[in-house]
């Protein structure tokens, strides 16, 4: 118990490290799943920009890494982290595996939360002239916030 008492400062310390890491990995890989789930939904077919060949190939890649045990695809991205210059342990090498880790997961997260918007709000949206871009941006992913923030939680917990 004595050597406990002694580590404290380094026990808080390395807490906030903890924090700093999974708030960085999750805030970046969160974006980019984002951006990922967006891209998803928008080129499924029927979709806002249907094309076959970009969501088939988005679909074999969220399906591929998704499952993928964190610990595996850790040490799998070890050889090409070190590639760009990153060594293969530490903080930085840490952020980018839970970036990977979560932006495949938080993708298919929220392609299945864009699914629940509503299909007549977007063509209404089309209907009054709204662009493809805009009717994402101003339609589509404010419909699905709450979802959206649901489906986030469940990543930041699991």
């Amino acid at each position: 118990m004595d050597r406990v008492l002694e580590l404290r400062g380094e026990f808080v310390s390395e807490f906030f490290v903890t924090l700093y890491l999974a708030g960085a990995g999750l805030l970046l890989g969160g974006l980019l799943g984002l951006v990922l789930g967006t891209t998803l939904y928008v080129t499924r077919r029927g979709g806002i920009w249907p094309n076959a060949v970009a969501n088939t190939l988005l679909n074999v890649v969220v399906n591929f890494f998704r499952p993928i045990p964190f610990i595996l695809l850790a040490i799998a991205l070890q050889p090409f982290v070190r590639e760009v210059g990153i060594r293969g342990i530490g903080n930085e090498f840490a952020i980018i595996a839970i970036v990977v880790a979560s932006m495949f997961g938080i993708g298919r997260i929220v392609e299945q939360n864009l699914v629940s918007v509503q299909p007549g709000v977007l063509e209404a949206a089309r209907a009054m002239g709204a662009s493809r871009l805009r009717v994402v941006l101003t339609v589509l992913l404010p419909e699905a916030f709450g979802p959206l923030i649901l489906g986030f939680t469940f990543a930041v917990v699991a």
